[in-house]
């Protein structure tokens, strides 16, 4: 709201001074100048309105169990939860990225929200998404198979929400506890989601408007 009252005021102010100028040109530089004013103003407005409206979030989904919540809390101070850290709300916080912390230079804030991955709660997601600037997606390596289809559905689900498929969220899989002996590889989870989504979802490799093909993965 301050930053719209801050344009209303900037907007009065230029009015004024093109109509004072006005009153000291002849007609025809009268309209050129009235052209250049407005085409400017409109212009400025609408940078700054882009300029505000960049998003920082990041929205970290996936199964109840994958990590979430385990990750946010990694990526706020470095701290390390042992166990399966359950949350029933989503949690939020803007920070500077604990890895980042330490580096010089100008470094700006992140705002994370570890939406829940219980089924009753993933409507939740509708909240942030339109504010996103990306989403992560934690798998649990360790339980991936008996979790496959489970995973793949909401995979699904989030790649076909048309705030997704319309504004292009980039979608990073974070492979969680792939440190652990007997965890899947990143390869491996990305080439069982490929096949999954083609048994359960056969035309989703022919949809141009979902970025199958465009997944970035990490492990953690």
């Amino acid at each position: 709201m301050e930053g719209i009252e801050q344009w209303k005021t900037e907007a009065q102010q230029w009015l004024q001074q093109g109509i004072e100028y006005a009153h000291q040109l002849p007609p025809t530089q009268l309209y050129a100048a009235v052209a250049v004013l407005l085409f400017t103003t409109l212009l400025l407005l609408t940078i700054r309105l882009l300029k505000r409206t960049k998003s920082n979030t990041i929205v970290l989904s996936g199964l109840s169990g994958s990590g979430k919540t385990v990750l946010f809390y990694q990526l706020r101070d470095g701290s390390s939860h042992q166990g399966t850290v359950t949350s029933m709300e989503p949690n939020e916080g803007t920070f500077l990225l604990h890895s980042e912390s330490a580096k010089k230079g100008k470094i700006k804030p992140v705002h994370v929200v570890d939406v829940p991955g219980h089924s009753r709660l993933r409507p939740k997601l509708d909240d942030f998404l339109p504010q996103a600037a990306g989403i992560v997606f934690v798998v649990d390596a360790l339980e991936f198979l008996p979790n496959l289809s489970a995973v793949t559905e909401y995979l699904y689900d989030i790649l076909t929400k048309a705030s997704v498929v319309k504004r292009k969220l980039p979608v990073l899989i974070c492979c969680n506890k792939t440190d652990k002996v007997t965890a899947h590889t990143k390869e491996f989870i990305r080439k069982q989601l490929e096949k999954e989504m083609c048994v359960q979802f056969p035309y989703i490799l022919h949809c141009p408007a979902l970025p199958i093909n465009n997944f970035l993965l990490a492990s953690q």
